[in-house]
């Protein structure tokens, strides 16, 4: 529990965003509790945004450690910090940008044997991962739980973004994934994992958009403000394109 400092200090680093966010939408941003499964480049962002925009519960979730090739675009990683779990470095991260949150550390890989129990209790759901296997289990999750789910991918200077909820397509059919419909055999898992052997190259600007934008994204779904990207319409980038940005409905 904040103490009487942190509650001082919590409004005094959101003062500059009351004019867009009311103090009965930042009381709800206080109490929400959002779940990001990753915290490497995408990851790193949307947990940084989230504390910063005063968000006061956050589950993380994250098996690896920083590496020297995550410093050109993971906001996290330092020379000083690899070799050490991503988890624990971003929850030591975001308590120092709020001294508000609460950071729930899982510093494990999400599998069908654990989602269930790591995604309980979540408003929201964020997807800064890059894995295909595990963006389908908590898609799968995230619809048995009536959770939305914020998916967010990129690859070399593009990236994307939407939501998707019980009112939506599922993700495995909006992406035309050979999963769709199907149980997780492992013929099916093989097949899904061979779309994803690939390791995509990636310059520091992408995920950290593609982060900050899911972060947005809720914002508006937890004060019902704006109009979050619902699929089948997605929010589409590359930045060699002088128009960079779209939409596109699916």
């Amino acid at each position: 529990m904040a103490t009487e400092y942190n509650k001082e200090t919590y409004w005094e680093i959101l003062d500059r965003q009351k004019g867009i966010i009311t103090k009965e939408d930042q009381v709800k941003l206080l109490n929400s509790l959002i779940t990001v499964v990753g915290c490497g480049g995408i990851g790193g962002a949307t947990t940084e945004m989230l504390a910063r925009m005063g968000f006061g519960k956050l589950k993380i979730v994250d098996k690896d450690v920083f590496e020297i090739s995550n410093i050109n675009r993971q906001l996290m990683s330092s020379l000083e910090s690899v070799g050490m779990q991503k988890t624990h470095v971003t929850k030591e991260r975001l308590e120092s940008l709020n001294p508000s949150v609460e950071v729930e550390v899982f510093n494990e890989e999400l599998t069908d044997k654990n989602v269930l129990e790591i995604l309980k209790g979540s408003q929201i759901v964020v997807d800064a991962l890059d894995n295909l296997l595990t963006r389908i289990i908590i898609s799968r999750c995230t619809e048995k739980l009536d959770i939305p789910f914020v998916h967010g991918a990129i690859h070399g200077t593009m990236g994307q973004i939407t939501v998707f909820n019980r009112s939506t397509p599922k993700y495995e059919d909006l992406f035309k994934l050979p999963s769709h419909g199907k149980e997780l055999t492992d013929e099916i898992v093989e097949q899904v994992s061979n779309l994803s052997k690939e390791v995509p190259p990636v310059i520091g600007p992408v995920p950290n958009i593609v982060g900050c934008l899911q972060a947005f994204e809720v914002v508006k779904i937890i004060t019902g403000k704006g109009s979050p990207i619902m699929a089948p319409c997605v929010l589409m980038f590359d930045l060699m394109k002088e128009e960079s940005f779209s939409v596109v409905r699916f």
